[in-house]
């Protein structure tokens, strides 16, 4: 068996590209922050608070997410000796949860503020708010997308802002619903609108965080990643299989991070020789190099068809 990890300039590269991404997610972040905490309080609006609280708790995991793109850049070490890309989907899934917990903590305050007869928030300020941090979102979820490239973790990065806009546009459509409402026979409904606001948004942010779980969840336990991965993987061992003329073959996969695991049984001839072995591990090395994933692969040859089972 032969264990090859392809790593290069380009890994250094994308990670440098990846820290820059996160540290400027979190400026961005702390500075809407600010803003909604301060401009919720002021304005006495559940749902303007609610978004800065978001932020906040988004901060925290984007900090979190540059300590572990940082860790799993420092690459093996002695006590840690095929790496620590696993780093990667357990902060994903340290993302989700409380971003699921904070949701769940504003449906219950937002529920008891029905029940005690709603609030007053003034619209226009609450327009206002909500389309300054709807441009900030977009932007922010545009800019990391062109950059996210095949990186896990800012991809979640992305799937967190791409949630706030989708938070902003319904603060803009709310908000302006109360100054539609004012000095109508409805207006006394609007005092509802803003709690109303806060359990819309969190049904709609839920899936977020509930499939960044599931995902990781996923790698954690080392099952097969999605079709996306497996796809020219197959590709490239049946076209080495069919230029080879090899027998059957039993392909497993696993991806932990950035880093693929790849092991291959070929079935052979029983007169196969160790040099056309090592012939077939240097081509097919050389098709999955292409890919966005650091490379682990383990090719194996055997006589015995069960061998691989």
């Amino acid at each position: 068996m032969v264990d090859t990890l392809a790593a290069g300039n380009a890994r250094s590269t994308e990670t440098a590209s990846e820290q820059r991404v996160l540290r400027v997610s979190m400026l961005v972040g702390v500075a809407l922050c600010i803003l909604g905490i301060g401009w919720g309080i002021v304005g006495g609006s559940q749902m303007i608070l609610f978004d800065g609280v978001y932020a906040l708790v988004g901060i925290s995991l984007t900090w979190v997410s540059l300590w572990a793109s940082r860790i799993v850049e420092a690459g093996p070490t002695a006590r840690y000796p095929w790496g620590r890309e696993a780093l990667t989907p357990m902060v994903i899934a340290f993302q989700g949860i409380p971003l699921f917990a904070t949701c769940v903590y504003a449906v219950v305050d937002a529920v008891a503020t029905i029940r005690d007869g709603g609030s007053e928030v003034t619209g226009a300020s609450g327009v206002g708010y909500g389309l300054i941090s709807l441009a900030a979102a977009v932007v922010a979820y545009l800019w990391i997308r062109r950059h996210a490239a095949h990186s896990d973790l800012m991809s979640a990065e992305a799937t967190q802002w791409m949630a706030g806009a989708a938070l902003s546009v319904g603060m803009v459509v709310g908000f302006g619903a109360v100054i539609a409402l004012n000095g109508t026979a409805w207006a006394g409904a609007g005092r509802y609108i803003d709690p109303a606001m806060v359990i819309a948004a969190c049904v709609v942010l839920v899936p977020a965080p509930f499939g960044m779980v599931r995902s990781t969840l996923v790698e954690l336990l080392e099952g097969a990643p999605g079709e996306q991965v497996q796809q020219p993987v197959r590709s490239a061992v049946d076209d080495v299989k069919r230029q080879f003329g090899l027998g059957d073959h039993h392909l497993r996969l696993a991806k932990a991070g950035r880093k693929l695991y790849v092991e291959v049984d070929f079935v052979v001839p029983e007169d196969y020789v160790v040099r056309d072995e090592d012939t077939v591990r240097h081509n097919l090395l050389a098709r999955l190099e292409q890919l966005p994933h650091d490379m682990w692969l383990s090719v194996e040859f055997t006589a015995d068809p069960t061998w691989g089972d």
